[in-house]
């Protein structure tokens, strides 16, 4: 397979669509923690997002993906729809940035969103679970619909949610 690197940019609007409309895909997320000794644990979880592109859950802190957030913030995040096709347009997104749970006095920034996404959601089952927030610095999305086969486009996120176009990679196949 070969891959080759596009030096045309994308538009920081088409960037943000795509990104949004892919964190609307589905309201579960694949968290990726580091562990101790630099191993990597992965869980799922529910999930919001703000319009920042933050991506927040609600987990409890002795939870190993938290424990492992407050030793080492660096965290990665994929949504997609588990329900595509193989041979089908797929399409998802990764975001990558640091993690933290949210401080008690700064859950009212967090909390509505969630529930707007969760209707069914009164607040945490127990008085244990905290939400968490991940500030993504990087993003790269898979939307063969909206970008074409085989091209995955990373993009840098600033604190406001802005994006800027890094690079697009193209997977094509041996031919």
């Amino acid at each position: 397979m070969a891959i080759e690197r596009s030096k045309r940019p994308l538009a920081a609007s088409r960037i943000a669509r795509a990104a949004r409309q892919l964190l609307d895909t589905s309201t579960l997320c694949a968290i990726a923690t580091v562990a101790p000794r630099g191993r990597a644990y992965i869980n799922t979880a529910y999930f919001a997002w703000t319009p920042k592109l933050e991506i927040v859950w609600l987990s409890e802190p002795r939870a190993k993906h938290s424990r492992n957030i407050r030793v080492n913030d660096s965290v990665a995040i994929t949504v997609y729809d588990s329900a595509q096709h193989w041979e089908q347009p797929d399409r998802g997104i990764q975001l990558f940035g640091a993690a933290r749970q949210v401080d008690r006095s700064a859950v009212g920034a967090f909390e509505p969103m969630y529930a707007a996404r969760f209707p069914d959601y009164t607040g945490p089952d127990t008085q244990d679970y905290r939400f968490y927030v991940l500030r993504p610095l990087r993003l790269k999305l898979f939307d063969e619909s909206e970008l074409g086969s085989g091209v995955f486009v990373t993009a840098r996120v600033a604190r406001d949610g802005r994006t800027t176009w890094e690079r697009t990679d193209i997977y094509r196949p041996d031919i």
